[in-house]
């Protein structure tokens, strides 16, 4: 007897916030490439007796876990649809299905568990990029799953949050020399002096097909 093919679980955490919903449409993206493709949504609310508080950031919202639980489908359900629309004016294919969960923990904890009961080939969660004393504060939700989850995950952070403090964006010369040397060369000459001997690289050239002879091997030295 033939064992049915394990669909390609997806698990996404979300806070209702616009980071959330670029986590969201990450893994909608993601699960449509897969055939068996499955999106699995989780909020992770916090308890109080037969009670659960829930901010869906237009408001605190104190309901029954049932009642949150609707609350999140009909707002996963928009969201999809939203998803839907875009990939539908593009001529494009969705995925199978999409499941919403309500759970009452620790945020990184009630992700990674789920990820772990659903044996979930990818966990996908967005990230403010906090660092420093807001951080500590705040705690950091996405570096939580990363370190507890059993498999893979992708921490999505909106290209309009703007760079990461310390992290300089991409040199728009390098970006340029990439682009005209069709990737022979990544750095333009002044990145090629700072790098200098703290980073090092080398090309591995393309297989296609039977074995065939690597090009040369081109490095910053």
């Amino acid at each position: 007897m033939t064992t049915p093919k394990k669909p390609y679980v997806i698990v996404v955490g979300i806070d209702f916030s616009p980071i959330g919903n670029a986590a969201l449409e990450r893994g909608f993206e993601l699960a449509s490439a897969e055939a068996d493709g499955e999106v699995h949504v989780v909020y992770v609310a916090r308890g109080y007796g037969p009670l659960v508080h829930m901010d869906t950031g237009a408001e605190l919202v104190t309901a029954t876990m049932d009642e949150a639980s609707q609350k999140l489908k009909v707002y996963v359900e928009e969201q999809l649809a939203k998803f839907v629309e875009k990939r539908a004016a593009k001529n494009l294919g969705t995925f199978s299905r999409a499941v919403t969960h309500i759970r009452l923990d620790a945020p990184a904890e009630a992700i990674a568990q789920l990820a772990s009961d659903l044996e979930a080939s990818l966990v996908v969660i967005g990230t403010h990029g906090r660092r420093g004393v807001r951080r500590l504060l705040l705690g950091s939700v996405a570096e939580g799953v990363v370190r507890l989850c059993p498999c893979a995950t992708l921490v999505v952070r909106p290209p309009e949050a703007g760079p990461v403090a310390q992290i300089e964006p991409p040199c728009p010369e390098c970006i340029r020399v990439r682009q005209e040397t069709k990737g022979e060369d990544l750095w333009c000459p002044r990145h090629h002096e700072h790098h200098g001997r703290r980073h090092v690289y080398h090309y591995i050239g393309r297989m296609s097909g039977a074995r065939e002879s690597l090009p040369g091997l081109g490095s910053n030295d």
